[in-house]
């Protein structure tokens, strides 16, 4: 059975974080609204809640479940059974997580129905440290998987485990505009500049930097922008729910897929409003990221309801 001591130690670092929130809450009360806040703390709550179940069992059953299951082919084509606890398989497993997380990330973002399990992370119209703990109630049910791959090819569940911790807290930080660029640093790993471009709902700015802690997925998959001069960060998400209740920010984004999927007249319609990029339409009268960026001119929007193409 692995040991979970890093996972009882988060208890005593989740103070030190409120400490820093409450600074920066000090130092920039401008970029804090006390409405939106306590929606925050009402969805880090939830999934804390969800978190303390699924977190467990992605690591006792789900990982430690292939780890021993491909113990045997390991064993027999690489010639060993674990990769171990050495320093630099310690480091290996930081970057495969960072890997991991990209995808889970990207994916998060560009399939609807994962879309509607993480935006509530994005619903926020701030950029605080408040926002990085909005993390949707049903993303773990679906994030292990990204990472089974690391527990099959030989990293120990717990190591895998600990890495997201690590990941988790070094992703806090990237949610203030206290903090710059991080000079030759942020040149390298992600920065609370590169993450303002991917919390806001501008057409220039959507879908890009997912990455956690390096930048270096997003310049290899396509995915990198830089904030740029002409363009001010909007934040939040392009069609507001306009609520600071917890359960519909959760929730809202599944509701308006069941919606488009009842009124389908076709399954594969249907299986695209699900599966399909957020925005997809059969006849493009709601658009896709992907739609918008490609020809920003001919879109006719606000900040609060799905892109659409213009008529006439």
């Amino acid at each position: 059975m692995p040991n979970f001591s890093a996972f009882e130690g988060m208890k005593y670092i989740y103070p030190f974080l409120l400490v820093f929130m409450i600074i920066e809450f000090l130092a920039a009360r401008e970029n804090y609204e006390i409405k939106d806040v306590l929606a925050g703390f009402g969805i880090a709550i939830g999934s804390s809640i969800v978190a303390s179940f699924t977190k467990v069992i992605a690591v006792v059953v789900v990982f430690q479940w292939f780890f021993d299951l491909l113990d045997p082919v390991r064993v027999s084509y690489l010639g060993y059974s674990s990769i171990g606890f050495v320093w630099w398989a310690w480091a290996l497993a930081i970057i495969a997580d960072d890997f991991s997380y990209y995808w889970h990330h990207r994916m998060s973002h560009t399939i609807r129905l994962l879309w509607a399990a993480h935006v509530p992370h994005h619903s926020s119209r701030h950029f605080n440290l408040a926002v990085s703990i909005r993390n949707g109630w049903f993303v773990t049910f679906y994030k292990p998987i990204f990472w089974v791959w690391m527990a099959c090819i030989g990293f120990e569940p717990v190591m895998i485990g600990s890495a997201l911790i690590v990941s988790s807290i070094y992703q806090y930080f990237l949610h203030t505009k206290l903090i710059g660029r991080l000079g030759v640093f942020g040149k390298i790993f992600n920065n609370p500049k590169a993450h303002q471009v991917h919390h806001s709902s501008n057409p220039e700015y959507l879908d890009k930097n997912h990455g956690g802690i390096l930048l270096i997925w997003d310049h290899l998959f396509g995915t990198w922008q830089d904030l740029m001069p002409e363009v001010d960060p909007k934040y939040g998400i392009v069609k507001d729910p306009k609520t600071y209740n917890p359960i519909k920010l959760n929730t809202h984004e599944f509701g308006a897929i069941f919606r488009d999927v009842k009124q389908s007249k076709k399954m594969r319609h249907a299986i695209m409003y699900i599966f399909g990029p957020p925005g997809w339409s059969p006849d493009n009268s709601t658009l896709t990221v992907r739609q918008m960026q490609s020809k920003p001119s001919d879109l006719s929007y606000s900040f609060d309801e799905t892109p659409r193409r213009k008529v006439g």
